[in-house]
């Protein structure tokens, strides 16, 4: 079926297993795994694939060997390949490592900012300056993310005018892409829509993406709302991979292969490989030791295997 007059065409999903999915885990994903991991999204034709992270493995231990990773790789002509970097440093690597995109982070909640960087917004955002204009320098691209656009753990709600006031700070360093995350999961379809209708009175639609966390079960419908008013960028997890270490009870991301079902149903293209994405799921879940959080991807593999879903 064609997809109706108000929605896009044509979807970008932005993969983010990698990185944001596998930083959660309790135990060291291999760095073999984590590189197939990439190829394999790479093959199926995600356009573009947030693969690493430049932190200081003190913090995040997972993102350990992402030099490995980002050198072991096999590059996909056309895709970005993304790297979180937190400071100069993760830049200088980020850099060495030839990554397409660097992105750089803050928060709508001065509370979540606090917890999560160990600094105020504005503090967190002029950190990112001198990143931002190297970037800017070496030509590569800069996408920047919002943290807890829709609702705070410690703050509780977040006013759509707090999210328009870290993007227009966010937009004056240059990012070429800004993503309005849902950390907690707590988003709701109107809440959505809301946010999105003002940041679109003082900023182009193309330059946004949504990241929703799936803790209420509202994820899809927040993605269905979101593309009703103009986004068509979306980010998602491999078998619903990933969380926030500083949100408790948070849940992960938003499982790719039910975002790929719901956009394959409105006839919405993606470019992607749904098949092959279901099979990435079964692969990396397995190789985790994880269940699958991706409803489609249980009832695939319960129907493949004679059982009822």
């Amino acid at each position: 079926m064609s997809p109706s007059s108000n929605l896009p065409k044509q979807v970008k999903i932005v993969e983010v297993g990698p990185r944001d999915g596998l930083q959660n885990e309790k135990e060291f994903v291999p760095i073999d795994v984590k590189v197939d991991l990439i190829n394999q999204l790479s093959s199926a034709g995600f356009p573009n694939i947030e693969a690493v992270s430049f932190v200081s493995p003190k913090w995040i231990p997972q993102m350990a060997g992402s030099d490995e990773v980002m050198a072991a790789i096999t590059r996909k002509p056309g895709t970005i390949y993304s790297a979180l970097t937190p400071n100069m440093k993760g830049y200088e690597s980020a850099f060495a490592a030839k990554v397409d995109e660097i992105v750089i982070f803050s928060a709508a909640s001065e509370a979540f900012a606090q917890k999560n960087i160990n600094c105020g917004i504005t503090e967190s955002i002029e950190r990112f300056a001198p990143v931002a204009k190297a970037a800017k320098q070496d030509g590569i691209r800069i996408r920047g993310s919002i943290s807890c656009s829709f609702g705070c753990p410690y703050e509780g709600s977040v006013e759509p005018a707090q999210v328009s006031e870290v993007v227009k700070r966010m937009m004056a360093l240059g990012c070429d892409e800004i993503d309005i995350a849902d950390t907690i999961g707590v988003g709701t379809p109107g809440q959505i829509a809301a946010v999105f209708e003002g940041l679109f009175t003082f900023a182009p639609k193309e330059q946004f993406s949504g990241h929703f966390h799936d803790t209420y079960g509202q994820a899809l419908a927040n993605i269905y709302a979101a593309m009703q008013v103009g986004v068509s960028i979306f980010h998602s997890s491999i078998a619903g991979l990933g969380g926030c270490p500083y949100a408790k009870g948070a849940t992960g991301n938003v499982a790719t292969e039910d975002v790929l079902c719901m956009l394959k149903g409105l006839g919405i293209e993606t470019g992607i490989d749904f098949d092959a994405t279901v099979k990435i799921g079964e692969y990396i879940t397995r190789a985790t030791g994880k269940t699958n959080a991706s409803r489609v991807g249980r009832a695939i593999a319960a129907k493949m295997n004679g059982r009822s879903s």
